[in-house]
């Protein structure tokens, strides 16, 4: 859509009010709503905010900084208010001279976008969302009660969240989104709704629209909706598996070559082979919790395993068994609570990296890994991801390709916020700990 079309379609459907949202480094959704008044100056790029009431955006002396909208992420919400409709524009942030802000994720992506595009390819991504839905008690908060008992692919009467599902998928369908598939995860309360691949750019624009659309509509109907990825101790957390492969301007999926070993073209193969090579550390960015870690754990089905393989699901990349445009590698490792612009980009830097490095990802590991030895693993040279996010931090900073891919300032800000998190995380005395230790010691 251009800039005409977004206000013609605003008068013709009565939109009273225009979010104007972003995220910050974290990957919260953030807006900026204007009234119908300030549509035309909006689409301008002329409305303001307060930059240093951002986490890791600008110093306060510097704090003014504009929205600059994306017209073809334009949306209406389908839901009523009694103040009329609303949409909603993408944007991204700039600074207060018209320059690019350098702590923009959408930014920082579309920087990394570009380095393909010289290339002649695309990044097409196609997510596969994990969330859980709990309880909420009578003051509107999340009591830590799961809603149903179900597990994989069960159904009414088991699966609660059943209609929830539903509303969420239509929403998301008449928000533009076309949803693949909806059903009940493995582990109580836990869901997954699967929508098209498309560019990495809108890919990860659709996330944060899911993931705003999932608590909306939960909290409607009374549930609390998380994308924390371990939220319940000895069931399976949840992922964000990320389906990932370049295709060139004519269409064609460079990943595919008949002749090629099990059918990948060397793009793939050294794409596949930087996405490992790098691994241990972009793990920081697509698993940034403290949390993220207690999913990435053997035992529950967590890839933690740094190996590729085209049979099963226990390492880190699957290619799976589709050919032709359909040839694609998909990164097990990602979760939902990431900041899906700084995920796509590091795991696009590293698979870049991989084939202007000419690595090549070997052999495909066909079984079973979590069956395997400690001394099977490292006789096919299988390392395994960190153990927390202190360990992963390390690896980011020692990674000179993907904290290049963040840029100075993200990656700055990020790791000092994530190393406070870590510090926080270990001052802390643990209901655990007192319940272990308080009486024997």
């Amino acid at each position: 859509m251009t800039r005409k079309q977004v206000l013609e379609l605003c008068k013709a459907e009565g939109v009273r009010f225009l979010r104007l949202t972003f995220t910050d480094i974290d990957g919260i959704i953030k807006n900026v709503e204007v009234p119908a008044t300030q549509f035309e100056k909006a689409l301008d790029g002329q409305i303001m905010f307060d930059g240093s009431s951002i986490e890791g955006f600008t110093r306060i002396e510097e704090s003014d900084m504009l929205l600059k909208p994306d017209p073809a992420t334009f949306a209406i919400y389908p839901w009523a208010t009694p103040y009329g409709k609303v949409g909603r524009l993408i944007c991204d942030i700039y600074n207060a001279d018209e320059t690019p802000f350098a702590g923009c994720p959408r930014l920082a992506l579309k920087r990394i976008v570009e380095r393909a595009g010289k290339r002649g390819w695309t990044m097409m991504a196609g997510p596969e969302a994990e969330f859980f839905l709990f309880h909420r008690d009578p003051n509107g908060r999340p009591n830590h009660q799961v809603h149903d008992v179900g597990g994989y692919f069960d159904l009414t009467p088991v699966d609660l969240g059943e209609e929830a599902r539903r509303d969420i998928v239509e929403v998301l369908e008449r928000m533009g989104f076309e949803v693949e598939a909806a059903h009940h995860e493995v582990a109580p309360a836990q869901h997954e709704i699967d929508f098209k691949y498309t560019d990495a750019i809108t890919t990860a624009d659709n996330i944060v629209t899911f993931r705003f659309v999932v608590k909306k509509v939960a909290k409607d109907h009374g549930l609390h909706a998380t994308f924390m990825p371990k939220p319940i101790y000895g069931v399976n957390g949840s992922g964000m598996h990320t389906h990932q492969s370049l295709f060139d301007r004519k269409g064609s999926n460079v990943f595919y070559d008949p002749k090629g070993p099990h059918q990948l073209s060397k793009v793939a193969r050294g794409y596949i082979a930087g996405i490992l090579d790098h691994a241990r550390a972009f793990v920081a960015v697509t698993n940034p919790l403290v949390n993220s870690y207690k999913r990435l754990v053997p035992g529950h089905e967590a890839p933690v395993n740094v190996a590729w393989s085209e049979k099963n699901r226990s390492p880190l990349v699957r290619v799976p068994a589709r050919r032709g445009t359909g040839t694609r590698c998909e990164v097990r490792m990602p979760d939902p609570a990431c900041n899906p612009y700084l995920a796509l980009g590091v795991m696009l830097a590293s698979g870049l990296d991989g084939i202007e490095r000419r690595l090549d990802c070997g052999e495909p590991v066909n079984r079973n890994i979590f069956e395997m030895s400690e001394r099977e693993k490292r006789r096919l040279r299988i390392k395994e991801l960190p153990a927390n996010l202190s360990e992963a931090l390390d690896n980011l900073e020692r990674d000179k390709v993907v904290m290049a891919a963040l840029g100075e300032h993200i990656a700055s800000n990020f790791v000092r916020n994530k190393r406070e998190e870590w510090h926080r995380y270990i001052c802390t005395v643990h209901p655990w700990e007192r319940d272990q230790y308080l009486e024997e010691y």
